[in-house]
């Protein structure tokens, strides 16, 4: 065999050993299109925020985890292993609202210290997908130097992991926020945003700010509660779990399914439970793991099939006859009529649980952590079902009443209706 001979066979040998090796992921730009490669094979992200319960999100045929931070990282990057899974793996950057002086070079320094072990720690586990660089670094901000740090966050990023693209993650998408990063941050890969009711326009509005790199919705779900109605005394106005699953698959099929040309995917959120104004908001699981309608919709958008058993169904929930939006007063220890109207696709009985909450007072902005109030029980009747009674409290104020209807297969639908107390 000739030396040019075996020079060829070893060049191709070693092209195709980089093209399988399950730790490189790179963004390509071809045909006017982006498109993210994983061992050298398309992977587009049908993603969940949030690492609870990853072997649903294997099971409804997702594909990837994002984190916000590497505090579980190692739980995290081993669960993902362990489900196939891969991992948006998120760096804490400390935003300006946070207390963080981006004029302390010192400071900056010594953030990116930090960071760069983490980097160095995680870099080669074979489930990592891209890195996270902060989170909504632009909420309630006012100096662009953050920028720069992040571009310096990027620059050592490729310098100790050449396997794995970089992105900052943004809350929304203005032009000023583009331009900055367009400018400030070329070691930056992907842009990553954040985005709720915004998300049908997202396309759009991409392309409208003039970024024409690569994108990941980052986070995305239900209407935010900066975005919904508000009752007279300052409560935003939650949708019920029917009506979210309808616009996560609305907004979802309007956008990110039409997209082919920057999109590289998304993560929903949120794939668990919080507390964010109220502990259902954005948790498409309830606090004891039951799914909602949601996660039947992300099942049928990332695999195409919906589920055997169906999550119940939410057509109404009234207090007084009035609806969620119909700014509800009561008065202090009258008792009031409660009706949920819920029906089961797959015919199962339904059982049903009210609790009934302060409104929260405890309220943060860029889902920083929340303080669950405490429930005020004895006010609807034991075993109530579709159709009971409430009494209303003696105290004035804010409240909310929760009703969770379950279908016996760990399956929920979820609604509160906002009302006000009024004083004797």
């Amino acid at each position: 065999m000739n030396l040019s001979l075996c020079l060829s066979l070893l060049t191709l040998a070693t092209t195709a050993c980089a093209q399988t090796d399950p730790t490189k992921v790179e963004v390509r730009q071809a045909n006017g299109r982006y498109e993210l490669l994983r061992g050298g094979q398309p992977y587009f992200i049908k993603g969940a925020g949030g690492g609870q319960f990853p072997e649903r999100i294997k099971a409804c045929g997702g594909n990837s985890i994002r984190t916000w931070a590497t505090n579980d990282a190692d739980k995290v990057l081993a669960d993902a292993n362990q489900h196939g899974l891969t991992v948006m793996l998120g760096l804490y950057v400390t935003p300006e609202r946070h207390g963080f002086d981006y004029n302390n070079p010192q400071a900056v320094a010594e953030q990116l210290q930090k960071l760069r072990a983490e980097v160095v720690k995680y870099k080669d586990d074979p489930a990592v997908l891209f890195w996270g660089i902060g989170n909504e670094l632009n909420l309630e901000y006012t100096n662009p130097k953050v920028w720069d740090a992040v571009q310096q966050i990027a620059q050592m990023i490729h310098e100790v992991d050449p396997n794995h693209p970089t992105s900052t993650v943004l809350a929304g998408l203005n032009q000023k926020e583009a331009d900055y990063i367009k400018a400030r941050c070329p070691a930056v890969d992907i842009l990553s945003i954040n985005t709720y009711a915004g998300l049908a326009a997202i396309p759009e509005k991409v392309r409208a700010t003039g970024w024409t790199g690569p994108y990941v919705v980052a986070e995305w779900g239900p209407t935010g509660h900066w975005e919904s109605p508000v009752t007279p005394w300052k409560a935003s106005v939650e949708e019920t779990s029917s009506q979210k699953a309808a616009v996560y698959q609305s907004r979802y099929e309007a956008s990110i399914a039409k997209d082919k040309t920057q999109c590289l995917g998304t993560y929903v959120f949120l794939w668990g439970q919080k507390q964010e104004r109220t502990p259902t908001w954005y948790g498409i699981f309830t606090e004891d793991g039951k799914e909602s309608e949601v996660v039947d919709v992300m099942q049928y958008l990332w695999s195409g099939k919906w589920p055997q058993n169906r999550a119940p169904h939410l057509e109404s929930f009234l207090l007084d006859g009035k609806p969620a939006t119909g700014n509800v007063y009561l008065q202090p220890g009258q008792r009031y009529p409660v009706a949920a109207t819920v029906t089961d696709p797959n015919q199962d009985p339904l059982i049903y649980r009210y609790e009934l909450l302060p409104e929260s007072t405890d309220l943060k902005n860029g889902g920083d952590r929340e303080s669950r109030p405490v429930a005020i029980p004895g006010l609807v009747p034991a075993g109530a079902k579709a159709q009971t009674t409430l009494t209303a409290p003696t105290k004035e104020g804010a409240y909310r009443l929760f009703v969770y209807a379950y279908d016996g297969h760990d399956n929920v639908a979820t609604a509160n209706i906002p009302f006000y107390v009024r004083g004797k």
